[in-house]
């Protein structure tokens, strides 16, 4: 049944199975997530088992499932149940409509021991904040802490006073290659362990040692042009 939803345009009717996968699509996505190579990498696997499984026979179809290795069975309704996987942090709704409070509590804890499960690492899967798909969609707090958890406090603060647009940009570029997740695409898992090792070096970093972190390399020439040097910008914070 779940094979038949998955790779046929019309589902079979008729089933003895009250089983199915209904598919989820973002509401909005990058424009090139579709070629992304995840998205490809899908693509492909889709078309492999298309490739080998008889559709067109129902009954070729039964017998090709029952002496399928169980490996290959258990990759198969894997890949026919993945359609379905809703981790989608939507917006509560207060008049009922959507989905309510605790449903998004409840899907977004189910949706972190399946990314644990799987072992999800949406770094290495190759998202990146970029400015559309998320610079430009939170407002500039966001993205000043962005910076500031990524490349310390004292990189955000040189941001501090540009337009969103501008911004956006410039924190794409810092952020670039740095590993930065926002919250809603972090495992609970790891940020646990990330915690814990904050814990253990909190108060070591000084305002001023903040300050000497940021290079020439990471700003522009329009934000560092006029930025004085360390101890005379501590000189006049105190």
């Amino acid at each position: 049944k779940l094979v038949n939803d998955t790779f046929r345009s019309s589902g079979a009717s008729g089933s003895c199975l009250e089983a199915s996968v209904r598919q989820v699509y973002l509401p909005a996505q990058a424009p090139d997530l579709k070629d992304s190579a995840v998205a490809l990498a899908v693509d492909d696997r889709n078309a492999a088992w298309e490739a080998d499984l008889p559709l067109e026979d129902e009954s070729a179809l039964w017998n090709y499932l029952t002496v399928l290795e169980q490996g290959r069975r258990l990759s198969l309704l894997a890949h026919c149940l993945s359609f379905g996987v809703n981790a989608v942090h939507e917006k509560v709704n207060p008049y009922g409509a959507g989905i309510s409070a605790s449903g998004l509590t409840r899907r977004m804890a189910q949706a972190d021991r399946l990314a644990q499960a799987v072992d999800l690492d949406m770094v290495a899967a190759g998202w990146e904040p970029t400015v559309d798909t998320y610079l430009n969609r939170v407002p500039k707090a966001r993205i000043l802490e962005a910076v500031c958890e990524a490349k310390g406090e004292g990189t955000a603060q040189l941001l501090d006073h540009l337009k969103k647009g501008e911004m956006a940009s410039e924190a794409e570029r810092l952020l670039k290659g740095s590993g930065w997740l926002p919250e809603v695409l972090r495992r609970a898992d790891l940020v646990a362990l990330d915690g814990e090792d904050i814990a253990e070096g909190q108060g070591t970093d000084s305002d001023f040692e903040d300050l000497e972190s940021v290079s020439d390399a990471d700003l522009p020439a329009f934000l560092t042009e006029d930025l004085p040097d360390a101890p005379a910008a501590m000189m006049a914070a105190e």
